[in-house]
C-alpha cells in the first residue's frame, strides 16, 4: 500500500497497560459501570492514557452492548442567531462529559423543517432529542417518547405535559420581559413601543410587555406593537415602521437582540440618537450587545447555563433516574443595564 503506514489498532489492553490498571478497569470507564467505583485519579490516568494512544473506543460493539447509540440530537431555529451557539456550547460541554456524540439540526424555525428533524432523529436512532420548536407540540414527539427517546425541550414558559416523560426547561417569558418594560418605566419612559415576532418566544414577551404597561396605568396603541423578523434586518424594518408615527415612541422593547440591533441602525439611519432621543432595549444578551455603540441594554438568559442544564435533565431521564411524568424546570434572568436604556 503505497504511501500508508499499516498501524495496528489501539486496544483497551495497552490503554491498561499504560496506565497501570487491570482492563477491567479501563472498561469499567469507558462503559460508566455504576457498579463498580473508580476513584477519580485512577480515572484520569486512563483517560491520559487514552488520549496519549488515540484510543478510539468501538462505538458500534459498545451500542450492542448496551442498546444505546451514544448520540443525542439536539434541533434549534437559527444556527445564525448568536443566541444559539452558546446555548449548543452548553449541552455541547455535558455530552462530551457522558462520551456521547451530538448532531445538530437547523430548521430556520420552520414548520415543516421541525417535523423532517424529529422524523431524521427518530430513524437515525439517538438516545436523545434536545429542541427549540416554534410550532412542534408535545403530541407531534409522542414518536420518539414511544421509542424511549429522552426528550427536553427549551420553552418560552411552562407547559404541560400530562403523563409524558416530557421534559421542560424555561425561563419565564412574561415576567422577564415585564420586569424589562418596568425598568423602561421607572426611566421615565412614556411612549414605549416593542418589536418581537411570530410564532416563538415573542409572544408570551409581548404579554409581558402589555402586563407592565397596564400595571404603569397606561395602553399602548396596537401600532406600537411591530410583527418581524428575529433578525437584524427584521428589527430595522420594523423600526422604520415606528419611526413613521405620530407620536413618535420614546422607547423601544425588542423581543430579542438582533431585532434591537436592527432596530438601532434604523434610528441612526434617520439621524436619531440612542438613547438621547430614543432609547432601545433587547432581550438574550448576546455578545454583540456589549460591542455595539451605545452597548445593549438586554435580559440574560445566560444561554449556556440553559443549555448545559437541558443535557444534565436529558442524561437523568436517559439513566432511569427521574420520575415517569415530565418535569418543568424554571431558569433565571437578569436585566443587564448598559448604554442604550
Amino acid at each position: 500500500m503505497s504511501g500508508l503506514i499499516a498501524r495496528r489498532r489501539v486496544t483497551q489492553a495497552d490503554v491498561a497497560r499504560l496506565a497501570g490498571v487491570s482492563q477491567a478497569m479501563v472498561s469499567y470507564v469507558l462503559n460508566e459501570s455504576k457498579s463498580v467505583s473508580v476513584p477519580d485519579e485512577t480515572r484520569r490516568r486512563i483517560l491520559d492514557a487514552m488520549e496519549e494512544l488515540g484510543y478510539a473506543p468501538n462505538r458500534a460493539a459498545r451500542s450492542l452492548r448496551t442498546s444505546r447509540t451514544f448520540t443525542i440530537g439536539c434541533i434549534i431555529p437559527d444556527i445564525a442567531n448568536p443566541f444559539y451557539p452558546a446555548f449548543v456550547r452548553g449541552i455541547q460541554d455535558v455530552v462530551d462529559h457522558n462520551n456521547y456524540d451530538l448532531v445538530l439540526y437547523n430548521t430556520d424555525g420552520l414548520a415543516t423543517r421541525e417535523r423532517k428533524a424529529i422524523r431524521s432523529l427518530l430513524h437515525g436512532r439517538v438516545d436523545g432529542v434536545i429542541g427549540v420548536f416554534f410550532h412542534s407540540n408535545a403530541h407531534d414527539l409522542t414518536a420518539l417518547l414511544e421509542h424511549e427517546v429522552a426528550v427536553v425541550r427549551l420553552e418560552a414558559t411552562a407547559k404541560r405535559t400530562g403523563e409524558l416523560p416530557l421534559d421542560n426547561i424555561y425561563v419565564d417569558n412574561i415576567s422577564a420581559a415585564r420586569h424589562a418594560v418596568s425598568y423602561l418605566v421607572q426611566r421615565g419612559y412614556m411612549r414605549i413601543a416593542m418589536l418581537t415576532n411570530e410564532p416563538g418566544p415573542g409572544q408570551p414577551r409581548v404579554v409581558g410587555y402589555r402586563m407592565a404597561l397596564a400595571e404603569a396605568g397606561r395602553n399602548a396603541p396596537d401600532a406600537y406593537v411591530q410583527i418581524g423578523a428575529f433578525t437584524v434586518e427584521g428589527g430595522a424594518e420594523s423600526m422604520q415602521r415606528l419611526l413613521k408615527l405620530t407620536p413618535r415612541p420614546d422607547a423601544v422593547f425588542a423581543a430579542n437582540d438582533l431585532m434591537a440591533i436592527g432596530a438601532m441602525m434604523a434610528c441612526k439611519a434617520h439621524g436619531l440618537r440612542v438613547p438621547q432621543d430614543i432609547a432601545v432595549m433587547g432581550f438574550d444578551d448576546i455578545p454583540t450587545d456589549q460591542i455595539v455603540s451605545p452597548s445593549l441594554t438586554t435580559v440574560s438568559q445566560f444561554q449556556q447555563n440553559l443549555g448545559r442544564k437541558s443535557a444534565e435533565l436529558l442524561f437523568e431521564r436517559i439513566e432511569g433516574k427521574t420520575p415517569p411524568t415530565g418535569r418543568n424546570i424554571e431558569m433565571p434572568f437578569e436585566i443587564v443595564v448598559r448604554e442604550s436604556a
